[in-house]
């Protein structure tokens, strides 16, 4: 089981250095008598990783009923913040505390774009219409700024070059500074009831 925390840990090298938002979900399977004692352990390490610089957020997810896999959530705003915390003494010590409370753990990690659309709190998503108006709002406020202050600028230029500068603009501002920024501030909108 060390061995299998050991390299689900490991933080590769094209995610280290990235500047974008990444969500990390760790699950394990909690043998049943340990439950409560893995419920103290998970409040513990989330709060440890919510104090590490870099951190967006975290949860734990429950199982279900006949199940007895937890999920871990953790969002940093970067690959390198990341690391930090999965290089970091605390988590470490951590890890060392839970080996006989859980069966190994199976690591995923998502970044960029998708990570926005994570679940970073709820274990049940709200409604898709709302994050659906709002990357549609967000989407159509770049586009029309791109066409008020930079399109006049470069009309000259052949359209499929205008084209790809518009699209990169949007995607740029959409990944990396608006979406995570708003999917934050408006989290209880985009949790609501469906």
């Amino acid at each position: 089981m060390q061995r299998r925390l050991a390299s689900a840990s490991s933080t590769p090298a094209h995610l280290t250095a990235a500047g974008e938002p990444v969500t990390v979900t760790v699950a394990r399977d909690v043998r049943p008598d340990q439950r409560e004692a893995f419920e103290c352990w998970a409040d513990d390490v989330l709060g440890l990783a919510a104090g590490f610089a870099g951190n967006l957020g975290t949860s734990l997810l429950r199982p279900g009923p006949g199940s007895t896999r937890y999920h871990l959530v953790y969002r940093f705003a970067d690959g390198e913040s990341l690391a930090r915390w999965e290089r970091s003494a605390e988590r470490q010590a951590a890890l060392t505390r839970v080996e006989h409370l859980a069966e190994g753990a199976d690591y995923a990690r998502v970044a960029g774009l998708d990570s926005f659309f994570t679940a970073l709190t709820p274990p049940r998503p709200g409604p898709r219409w709302r994050l659906t108006v709002l990357t549609i709002a967000v989407v159509f406020a770049i586009t029309l700024a791109f066409h008020l202050l930079v399109a006049p600028h470069v009309a000259s230029w052949p359209l499929p070059a205008r084209l790809l500068l518009s699209a990169t603009i949007v995607v740029v501002l959409l990944g990396q500074v608006v979406m995570p920024r708003l999917s934050r501030w408006l989290a209880p909108w985009l949790r609501g009831r469906r």
